[in-house]
């Protein structure tokens, strides 16, 4: 289950990350995402109902991969896995966490900055990383990182947009996590869904035209 999870996640590269107001908001938004090809989504803890919400939208996109998301300590990672999270990712390294995730056999990323962390989450157990925050670093900072540590696969997340998505791909992540330049709360509360599909849409095309390495 771990690596056909995480192979599913190479194979997109694309992850959503919502963070929604409300629970309506959360299903318009996740309906939109789906319209626009969208097939792998992490809905973060500190959504309102997060938990209940993993539990209708498996029911409704069985086909979905849905994870959960700023899973910050174990009993957080139990309670999102009992609810049917298929993956979890986390803003920072805690081994309890991972050790968790671990026991139930589902795939845990854990958000990382350092060589040192990144490596510290692969000996605990974590089979990608998430370079958290990425976004004042940028795409070489991946490829510095995978210079030494080439078999910890990475997840960029923290300012990924349209314009540089695919020069994180080239760099090496093995994904990306991308929230409010996909998912804009602006566009949530203006009930501006189509927008979000046309994001969504442009977005799998770039993962689809990046061929990463071998």
């Amino acid at each position: 289950m771990t690596a056909s999870l995480l192979e599913e996640v190479r194979r997109l590269k694309i992850v959503a990350i919502i963070r929604s107001q409300s629970l309506d908001g959360l299903e318009n938004t996740v309906k939109s995402l789906y319209r626009g090809g969208i097939r792998a989504i992490e809905i973060t803890l500190n959504t309102p109902g997060a938990l209940s919400g993993i539990e209708r939208l498996k029911e409704r996109y069985p086909e979905l991969l849905i994870g959960a998301g700023t899973v910050l300590d174990s009993e957080s990672a139990r309670l999102a896995i009992l609810s049917g999270a298929g993956y979890l990712l986390t803003p920072t390294l805690k081994k309890e966490t991972i050790e968790t995730a671990n026991r139930y056999n589902v795939p845990v990323i854990p958000g990382v900055l350092t060589p040192t962390e990144a490596l510290t989450a692969y000996e605990y157990g974590a089979k990608m990383v998430k370079i958290f925050p990425i976004s004042h670093l940028g795409p070489k900072y991946l490829t510095d990182l995978k210079g030494p540590l080439p078999f910890v696969e990475t997840m960029a997340v923290g300012g990924i947009s349209l314009e540089n998505a695919a020069d994180y791909l080239l760099a090496g992540a093995s994904a990306l996590g991308i929230g409010s330049s996909l998912v804009d709360e602006k566009l949530v509360k203006q009930g501006d869904f189509s927008e979000i599909e046309r994001r969504a849409a442009r977005f799998v095309e770039i993962a689809q035209n990046v061929q990463l390495p071998k």
